[in-house]
This record gives structure tokens, C-alpha cells and sequence, in this order.
């Protein structure tokens, strides 16, 4: 079964590629972390890049990275400088969806680069789609990913998606290591956006909640037991947020048995008769493989395959 949007949907803006020895800012707008600064820029120069560390990233308050205040700086801050070429974040955590209703999204549009985290950074990445239009990519964080040592295809993901080494018409790759399982076949056209799962769930009900309309939505998430991902995924349903999707590209659900996830996935979705893929490497794993959130992409869970349909960045 082929699932098409019922209505036509308008690519995200692609931003611009991330250049040959260009600046990558980092900045926490999430829980705290200890950044090995030393280390963080001997990894990057050894790529051919430089970071810049925004000051929010060494402080810490509770459970926070720094005030909200402080923390909303330097989101804005990142975007506005003409020097940074591309953003990641140190950690996800807690504490992003207190920023959204602060953020000037006008800003961020004027000064759209590529942007990347996933966890806790899935409320950034919901609200930038729908308010700034461009597109984010659900990918690496510096520290637990990038300086965490994990496997290479999540380094080489990351650059070849902010290089411009995938296009219109690129199929992704996925590690053969890691088989992926058809949980309903079929093929759909759409935006793909999403990410961690109970953040999504968070936001219902508010202004930053995701817009599912022509939706492929990505899900992955940590620490939460199976009845806790039914619940979650219940919670959607009732909310209307399930019945609109074109597909859903599953990610890590670590912790919970495979079996038990696919059973529950196909009780969830096979009513709909939309496609669903299940076991791609994207969030809390290893490795942990970078998407574009908000951009055209086409879905085969019959032949396990994600192409992308629409240039995701712009090389100079």
C-alpha cells in the first residue's frame, strides 16, 4: 500500500552545508555535563574543524545547564554569530521545553543552520519545524556521542548529512550489524519529524506540539518500560495525533524487548494501515545514525528502505 500527504506539503528550507574547516558551536540547553574542552577540540581539529564553546555549557543549576536565561542566550547567541557554521548540543536531559515559548523563531529563520541533537533536544527541533521552517537534524551529541567513542557510522552519518554528501534521491544507509523488522509493510511519502517519544507525548496540548499532518514520524526513546511506550503511544492515539501519519520510522527503544516493542507496534499501527520500520539506529544507541527532522522522505517498510526527496542542505 502506497500512503501519499492529502494535501501538498512544502519542503523545510534546506540550511547551509557545513564548509571545509568550519566552526562548530556547542551549546546546553538541556541538563548540564563536564565538557573535556581540550579534548572536544582535539576530536574536531583532527576532522578539519573548529569549536566554539558557549559559555552556558560550564555552568550548572540543579538538574539544569545553567539558568533559563543563560541557556536561551546561548541558543540565540549560536544562531545569530556569522562565525558558526553548524550547532550541536553537549547533552539532552531536561529543561529544553521551558526555552520555547522565549525563543525569537524569527531569528533562528534569518540565521538557519544545521542544528543537531536528539533526546531531551526533540522539543527544539518540534518547534523550529513548526515555527522557523527549516530543517534540524535528530543526531549526534557532543559528549555522549561524538566523544563517547561510538561506533563509526555515527560519526560518518553526521558529516555526510551536514556536508551534502546525501541529496534528493539518496538512499540511506543503516549498518547491515543491526537488521531492521517490517512491522507493517508499504510505501509513504512525507515529512519525517519527531524524535524522543515522551517528549513528544509533552508536548500535546500546547503550542509546540508536533504537527503530525503528512507526517513519517520518528520515534526513539530511554529508560521507559514497555506498558510506559503503550501508554505513551495511547496517549497520541487519543489525542488524534496517530490517525493523520503517513508512516513511522522506529528508533532505539533501549531497554525494551524487540519482540514485545514489534507486538505492540502492530496492535498500535495496523489498524491504520500506514507503514511501519522498526529497529533503525537513531537515539539512545550505538551506533546512533543522523536524520533530517522536517524533511521529504520516502518510506518502503517492505523493502526496509529510507530515500531521502529533498536537498537537506546547501553547499556555498
Amino acid at each position: 500500500m502506497t500512503v501519499r500527504p492529502t494535501h501538498t506539503l512544502c519542503p523545510h528550507r534546506a540550511v547551509p552545508a557545513l564548509p571545509s574547516e568550519g566552526l562548530i558551536g556547542v551549546i546546553a540547553p538541556a541538563g548540564p555535563g563536564a565538557l573535556d574542552t581540550d579534548k572536544a577540540l582535539q576530536w574536531m581539529r583532527a576532522r578539519g574543524y573548529g569549536l566554539k564553546v558557549f559559555p552556558g555549557v560550564y555552568e550548572k543549576d540543579g538538574y539544569l545547564a545553567g539558568s533559563d536565561d543563560v541557556r536561551l542566550r546561548d541558543l540565540h547567541a549560536a544562531f545569530a554569530d556569522p562565525e558558526v557554521d553548524a550547532i550541536i548540543c553537549l547533552r539532552g536531559g531536561y529543561g529544553t521545553p521551558r526555552l520555547l515559548d522565549r525563543i525569537d523563531y524569527d531569528l533562528l529563520s534569518r540565521h538557519a543552520k544545521p542544528f543537531v541533537g536528539y533526546s531531551d533536544i526533540t522539543a527544539l527541533h518540534l518547534a523550529i519545524s513548526r515555527y522557523a521552517g527549516f530543517v534540524t537534524f535528530h543526531g549526534p551529541l557532543l559528549n555522549a556521542d561524538l566523544l563517547g567513542d561510538k561506533e563509526p557510522p555515527t560519526v560518518t552519518s553526521f558529516f555526510a548529512m551536514l556536508r551534502g554528501q546525501l541529496k534528493a534521491g539518496s538512499v540511506f544507509s543503516h549498518p547491515v550489524a543491526y537488521p531492521l523488522t517490517t512491522v507493517e509493510p508499504g510505501i509513504a511519502h512525507g515529512r519525517l519529524l519527531g524524535g524522543n517519544l515522551a517528549m513528544i507525548a509533552s508536548t500535546l496540548g500546547t503550542p509546540y506540539e508536533i504537527d503530525v499532518e503528512g507526517v513519517i514520524l520518528l520515534i526513539e526513546d530511554i529508560n521507559e518500560p514497555l506498558y510506559r511506550i503503550d501508554r505513551l503511544l495511547t496517549q497520541m492515539r487519543l489525542a488524534g495525533k496517530l490517525a493523520k501519519l503517513r508512516g513511522v520510522l522506529v528508533g532505539d527503544i533501549a531497554g525494551v524487548d524487540v519482540e514485545a516493542l514489534n507486538r505492540l507496534l502492530k496492535q498500535t499501527f495496523e489498524p491504520l494501515r500506514i507503514p511501519v520500520l522498526s529497529g533503525w539506529r537513531s537515539g539512545h544507541c550505538d551506533p546512533n545514525l543522523t536524520l533530517p527532522m522536517g524533511a521529504l522522505v520516502r518510506l518502503d517498510a517492505g523493502k526496509q528502505e529510507l530515500m531521502l526527496e529533498q536537498d537537506v542542505v546547501i553547499k556555498a
